[in-house]
């Protein structure tokens, strides 16, 4: 046995190959060493018996037949015919030397041909065959003895020497292929049975007929030959067609397993798979992609091919897709034999499938690729690798919503002066050059949170999330101190760092920069107004030739938020918990005991907090829309509010105040008669507050809609009374159920005899048209007194009770209605005196 034949094998392979040859060697010279003698009744001499026994095997193993178990290579042959035969006409201590040498001879022959030289193979064979042979020479003795050749026990003993010849060349070939690693040894076990059951069938049938034959008529023995070449037909198309069966259904189960993943997954995965399907030694796999060749190879378990070499043929394929060449796939077949056409285009088809999960694989590396290119390019800016205009403003709104509204965050806009010179006395590409060098040094610069962007052509952003640190969160915003003087220094720090020069191609230059800088509580912009209010301050520093300057509020009355306003009411009236009321108490002077109750609109802005009337109301009386959907929430609100206080026993009317736009809808009366409706509410536990400046419109439709309402039973009341240039001509022209005073003139009435005249006036006013009169904003001891000298009948302000959510109105109602004296009563339209 020579170096390369013993290399490649495991401990464990190498040491049964020892053990079998050992044994088989041992066996065969002690069988030949026993004595010759055999009954009468044998047909040949020994001699001739011996020659006999050592053909048939040889014979027995040329027509061996193969297939291809895992990553080796099975025989299954004509031994079992041999045994028998050789059983009957040679001596049976001959047998196991008869096997060994045929089989040696044989397989030398084989590998000759096969070109195929590996001794130790050849050895470790025929040493199992001897050994099979050997052993059931010894059962075969056992059964039948001495018995005649044609009787039941002969009969009874060659079956039994078959079958045992039959388990231990079995048993050592699955050993051996399990120690090799060439299969699992379940799948040796069943594939390998069901190849040799069928011709160990038959090997008996012919062995046990081929002794009747050379007993009873040599003759009949050359009628042998067809009957043996259909068998040796027949099981080789069983073989091929299982071996086919498997192959294909391997294929299969192999190329739609193949991964989705990247190139190297899919190579390592058709690797595998080859290595499966094919049973082969080795397999090479090489991509060609656009970044070069890729090598790919995986050697299958079993012989170390470094050392032994490569066995069986190899076959390559190119790969290609739609006529590109993939790359190219070389199989080595464990089997000695030339390629057969079916494993060429079982390999084909593999390749060709391979080739379509690489190319699946390079296009997806190539589509990531430019999606990742693509992400870059939306979010970054392709020269300088900063943030974009367009990312700055998506993840800085981010980062203000995130943050508590009060906590003051800056912007610093920052421009390079003269930047056209640059590109005209060096050039673009160098003026791309200055424009790296700066944004690198405004990431230097950056700290932690803070976003650097290009917002511009030489234009870059910085924004910084936290300009001062809030020491005490409770303060009321006042007290705080002011951020900007901490922008301004930052913004200095940046002037000071990209002044200093730089080197572009040679030449050193410096720029210099102007600064605007924007400061601002993070609820109470977004980052568009942020960017547009430092844009405002740069232009102003770069007119004012100045390195820094910061926004004046002075400068722009506008801002965004005033622009977004009607959007975020949409929002608004779209949610449940943005648009809220607080309601405030009108009493008696006197008793204090509650006439009624005004709604006063607010509203919960979710990034600037609670806003009131005068910051949104405008806005909404602007569009028609949004006008029909604010109204309708907010007598919704009112009458659910005071439904609650109406079953609480407190029999007081809510007041709500009417834009102009209401009463010039004539579809308006019908809205407020649905929300009654809904509410289950009479009509007159509704007032509706209009203005002189409505009160007064010429419009005819303001006419009809004032007189469906009062049709209605709603109560009407003059708001504002006195600010406007006719009042005392509304009253007679406009039937009213209240007149209230505008806060002004309560607040001058002491110190001002002029706003006392005024009060007085429409007190008495009221008391002879019999409407009721309320003054509304007392706050103070002094004016309760004075209009109840006045003889005003009621009033509303802080003095009596502030403003209050809905969920407390009622406790409140209930606590002035208790505290006030049983004979008086609260002031209503038809009992006003």
């Amino acid at each position: 046995m020579d170096t390369a034949g013993l290399a490649g094998r495991s401990r464990g392979v190498l040491a049964l190959t020892i053990a079998v040859i050992g044994s088989a060697v041992l066996l065969a010279v002690l069988g030949a060493l026993l004595p010759l003698d055999r009954p009468a009744d044998r047909p040949l001499t020994p001699v001739a018996g011996v020659a006999l026994a050592l053909a048939l095997v040889i014979a027995g193993q040329l027509a061996r037949l193969r297939f291809r178990l895992g990553r080796g290579m099975v025989s299954v042959s004509w031994g079992e015919a041999a045994f028998i035969i050789g059983f009957i006409a040679a001596p049976p201590g001959w047998l196991p030397a008869a096997t060994l040498a045929g089989a040696l001879l044989a397989w030398a022959l084989l590998s000759w041909w096969d070109s195929h030289r590996n001794l130790a193979e050849l050895v470790h064979l025929a040493a199992s065959l001897s050994l099979g042979a050997t052993g059931a020479t010894a059962v075969a003795v056992l059964v039948a003895g001495d018995a005649p050749v044609l009787s039941t026990r002969m009969t009874a003993g060659l079956l039994a020497g078959a079958l045992t010849y039959l388990i231990i060349t079995f048993g050592l070939a699955t050993l051996t292929l399990t120690l090799h690693r060439d299969a699992p040894a379940r799948q040796i076990l069943l594939r390998a049975s069901y190849a040799k059951i069928p011709m160990f069938v038959g090997n008996v049938v012919v062995g046990l007929a081929a002794v009747h034959a050379l007993v009873d008529g040599p003759l009949w023995l050359l009628a042998f030959a067809p009957g043996l070449w259909l068998l040796q037909r027949t099981y080789r198309f069983h073989l091929r067609a299982e071996e086919e069966r498997r192959m294909w259904e391997s294929f299969s189960a192999a190329t739609a397993t193949l991964p989705g993943g990247t190139e190297a997954e899919v190579a390592q995965a058709g690797l595998t798979a080859a290595l499966d399907v094919f049973g082969a030694r080795r397999v090479e796999i090489e991509v060609r992609g656009r970044d070069g060749e890729h090598r790919y190879a995986q050697d299958g378990p079993g012989l170390d091919n470094a050392v032994a070499g490569l066995p069986g043929p190899a076959i390559t394929r190119t790969m290609t897709v739609a006529g590109d060449p993939v790359g190219e796939l070389t199989v080595w077949l464990s089997g000695p034999t030339l390629p057969a056409p079916r494993d060429e285009a079982a390999i084909s088809a593999f390749g060709d499938a391979l080739a379509g999960a690489l190319h699946d694989a390079a296009t997806r590396h190539r589509v990531a690729g430019l999606e990742q290119q693509i992400t870059q390019d939306l979010t970054k800016d392709r020269l300088t690798r900063l943030l974009n205009r367009s990312t700055l403003l998506t993840d800085g709104d981010r980062l203000l919503r995130s943050f508590d509204r009060r906590r003051p965050v800056a912007l610093l806009l920052l421009d390079i002066n003269d930047f056209r010179e640059v590109n005209g006395t060096l050039g673009h590409r160098h003026g791309d050059e200055v424009l790296r060098l700066v944004a690198e040094r405004l990431g230097e610069l950056a700290r932690d949170g803070e976003l650097v962007a290009r917002t511009g052509d030489d234009e870059f952003g910085l924004l910084i999330p936290t300009v001062t640190a809030l020491a005490d969160t409770a303060a009321r915003p006042d007290e705080l101190p002011s951020p900007l003087p901490a922008a301004l220094r930052r913004a200095r720090e940046l002037v000071e760092h990209l002044i200093r020069p730089m080197e572009v191609s040679g030449v050193r230059l410096a720029v210099e920069v102007a600064v605007g800088v924007a400061v601002s509580p993070a609820g109470r912009v977004d980052l568009g107004e942020l960017i547009r209010r430092a844009s405002l301050a740069l232009n102003q520093a770069k007119r004012q030739q100045l390195a820094v300057s910061a926004f004046d509020a002075s400068q722009d009355a506008v801002t965004t938020d005033a622009l977004a306003l009607l959007a975020d009411l949409q929002d608004a009236l779209a949610a449940d918990d943005q648009i809220l009321l607080h309601l405030q108490p009108a009493v008696d002077l006197i008793t204090a005991a509650p006439t009624g109750v005004e709604a006063l609109v607010r509203w919960k802005h979710p990034r600037r907090g609670q806003l009131s009337p005068g910051d949104f109301v405008p806005a909404v009386e602007h569009s028609a829309e949004l006008q029909t959907a604010f109204t309708a929430r907010v007598l919704d609100l009112a009458l659910d509010a005071a439904g609650s206080w109406h079953a609480a026993g407190v029999d007081v009317p809510v007041s709500v105040n009417v834009s102009a736009r209401s009463l010039l809808d004539p579809t308006f009366p019908a809205q407020v008669a649905e929300a009654l409706r809904r509410h289950r509410a009479p009509a007159s536990y509704l007032v509706l507050e209009i203005t002189e400046s409505v009160a007064v419109s010429q419009e005819r439709i303001v006419d009809e809609v004032l007189a469906e309402l009062r049709d209605m039973g709603v109560q009407l009341s003059l708001d504002d009374f006195g600010t406007g240039y006719s009042s005392l001509a509304i009253v007679t022209r406009v039937p009213v159920d209240e007149i209230k005073i505008d806060r002004s003139f309560v607040d001058d009435m002491i110190e001002r005899p002029a706003a006392e005249a005024v009060v007085r006036g429409a007190v008495e006013l009221g008391a002879r048209l019999g409407v009721r009169v309320v003054a509304e904003g007392v706050e103070t001891t002094e004016q309760r007194a004075a209009l109840i000298a006045l003889k005003c009948p009621i009033a509303q302000g802080y003095h009596f009770c502030k403003p209050m959510p809905a969920d407390k109105i009622v406790r409140a109602l209930i606590a002035l209605a208790e505290a006030a004296p049983d004979n008086i009563r609260p002031l209503r339209a038809d009992d006003a005196s």
